[in-house]
């Protein structure tokens, strides 16, 4: 797969209401997301690498991709398709010369500047908000909002996933202005119907 899918699933096994988290991750899928960010901060890390590969051959089956949060050794040990960067991790210029062939890069960024900051240090890809209020972002300050999203989107070049707050009724003027696409937590594993509320929105960012 080359291109990026427009909507990413990034996990929280918390939210999940029934079932395991591979379980409502497999929902997911089976409802259209074909992106996936494994984000399970907690985890020691040799369960994170056994989750992580759980993850890998469940995504592999459906020909989605797989990036892990933070951990770029998990990344490679799991065959990862990428590792996604915190604000305060490791820099995109730093890993990108011992990157495995063909994984790419995506950065947390919270404002214009962290945005370009990100593209110009590599990166294949960009997270931004949180666009909206979210409980899941607070420690991120205040919303950033859409205007400060479609001038992110106006300057950078790569593609840009909005997060934070975003449900289904958010999601067309989250790209109409300007975002690639949408990154959702709790709009997809809070639900009581996984599948359902993901081939929602999966339709409306087509």
């Amino acid at each position: 797969m080359n291109s990026l899918p427009r909507l990413c699933l990034i996990t929280d096994r918390r939210l999940v209401r029934k079932g395991t988290l591979t379980s409502a991750v497999k929902a997911a899928l089976d409802g259209g997301v074909r992106m996936v960010q494994l984000r399970e901060k907690d985890l020691p890390i040799r369960d994170l690498l056994s989750l992580a590969e759980e993850m890998r051959e469940l995504t592999r089956m459906y020909d989605a991709l797989l990036f892990i949060n933070d951990r770029l050794d998990v990344a490679i040990c799991a065959e990862a398709d990428g590792v996604h960067l915190p604000q305060d991790g490791l820099p995109v210029e730093g890993i990108k010369p011992v990157l495995p062939a063909g994984m790419r890069v995506g950065v947390s960024t919270h404002s214009l500047a962290e945005a370009n900051e990100a593209e110009a240090g590599g990166a294949d890809f960009i997270t931004f908000g949180p666009i909206y209020e979210t409980p899941s972002k607070a420690a991120y300050g205040p919303p950033v909002g859409l205007a400060a999203l479609k001038e992110t989107c106006g300057s950078v070049k790569i593609p840009i996933y909005a997060l934070g707050g975003i449900k289904a009724g958010r999601v067309e003027e989250v790209l109409e202005a300007g975002a690639y696409g949408v990154a959702m937590i709790s709009a997809i594993l809070a639900q009581d119907d996984i599948q359902a509320a993901t081939r929602e929105l999966s339709v409306l960012v087509e």
